[in-house]
């Protein structure tokens, strides 16, 4: 397992008039397209991801979004090196945050995905990475900087709802996983 990096000491402000959130680091991603003329964006998607699986702090996760994943680097990689795929954010173990693709933009985070009767959930959603997977807990300053980025997204959009992968795509997808605390969770996005 690798071990995480010291803590990153950033500031979330805003997002911009271009989508991107101040404060997180700029990792632009090629797995993006429009979103459908008029879609207004009022859902989040909280996802869980671990390269290799069950190991943190590596590039991986960048390399995959950013279509250079290495096949070889380990034997797990052949299988999803061919894959397109992003999200618009990533919050690593140490709270670290990163963003792939404008939150004005359509992330391929979600797949084959339904939410309250409307398919396709790429078109409406913001999708949030966390490192981890669902056979271990998270990290509690993974909450705090989901919490806080998740307020980011409602001042920008105010209909924003929240559900994991595994609500969306149930049969399909697991993650955020059993570990996930989604009362703590609740607890911090609770109006002070």
């Amino acid at each position: 397992m690798t071990k995480a990096r010291p803590a990153i000491g950033q500031r979330l402000r805003t997002i911009n008039q271009a989508g991107w959130l101040s404060g997180a680091r700029k990792v632009p991603s090629p797995n993006f397209d429009a979103r459908p003329a008029g879609m207004p964006v009022d859902l989040v998607v909280v996802h869980a991801i671990s390269l290799p699986p069950e190991q943190f702090g590596g590039p991986w996760v960048e390399r995959l979004f950013a279509n250079t994943l290495p096949s070889e680097a380990h034997p797990y990689f052949e299988q999803i090196a061919h894959l397109r795929v992003s999200a618009h954010f990533f919050i690593r173990r140490d709270g670290e945050i990163l963003q792939f693709v404008s939150c004005l933009d359509r992330a391929w985070h979600a797949g084959v995905s339904q939410w309250h009767g409307r398919e396709r959930c790429n078109d409406f959603s913001i999708g949030i990475e966390l490192e981890g997977s669902d056979h271990q807990a998270f990290e509690a300053v993974q909450y705090r900087r989901l919490a806080a980025l998740i307020r980011r997204v409602k001042a920008r959009y105010p209909h924003i709802q929240v559900a994991g992968h595994s609500d969306i795509a149930p049969g399909r997808k697991t993650d955020p996983g059993p570990h996930f605390n989604w009362q703590q969770l609740n607890k911090l996005l609770a109006p002070r």
